[in-house]
């Protein structure tokens, strides 16, 4: 998958999408808004079981305690953690669509470097196009497809210089 101007390109298929309000760095650090360049892997598939069929055969269920570490002084930051804990985190469930399925990448992650950034997701946008805090969103039915036709380990290219239209 090769993301280029809004769109990525999953084989012959382009799909819209969006990026980070901050664009995309080769320097990204936690609370910049931008989506980080270079060469990514997905590493996991969540989705909402209560909304939802799995959109993926490897995919997870999400559940009420699930959260995403995103305190940079915290011991498991970046990395999924239950409730309840003492650190800043995101919820995964959310009361909006827009985590109803999530493709989580390796940014920064096993081994995360404090203030690095956290959590750069593939997930379904809040509205057409409309950036995102870094993470890259996709229209629901595109999302679904996505999940459908990756599996751990496909690589997500970022090109460094990348603009939002």
């Amino acid at each position: 998958m090769v993301l280029s101007a809004t769109a990525l390109r999953c084989g012959q298929w382009s799909v819209p999408c969006a990026i980070g309000r901050g664009g995309v760095t080769t320097e990204k650090r936690e609370g910049d808004g931008a989506t980080p360049a270079g060469v990514h892997r997905i590493t996991g598939c969540l989705y909402r079981g209560d909304r939802m069929l799995a959109p993926a055969p490897w995919a997870r269920a999400i559940g009420p305690r699930d959260l995403w570490s995103d305190d940079p002084g915290a011991p498991d930051y970046n990395h999924h953690v239950r409730a309840p804990y003492g650190f800043s985190h995101e919820k995964l469930r959310r009361a909006d669509p827009m985590y109803d399925i999530v493709l989580l990448t390796d940014w920064n992650w096993p081994d995360a470097v404090p203030g690095k950034g956290s959590a750069i997701f593939l997930h379904q946008w809040r509205k057409p196009r409309h950036p995102t805090a870094g993470c890259i969103a996709f229209r629901r039915d595109h999302l679904l497809r996505i999940a459908a036709l990756t599996e751990p380990g496909t690589r997500l290219i970022v090109p460094a210089g990348l603009r939002s239209r």
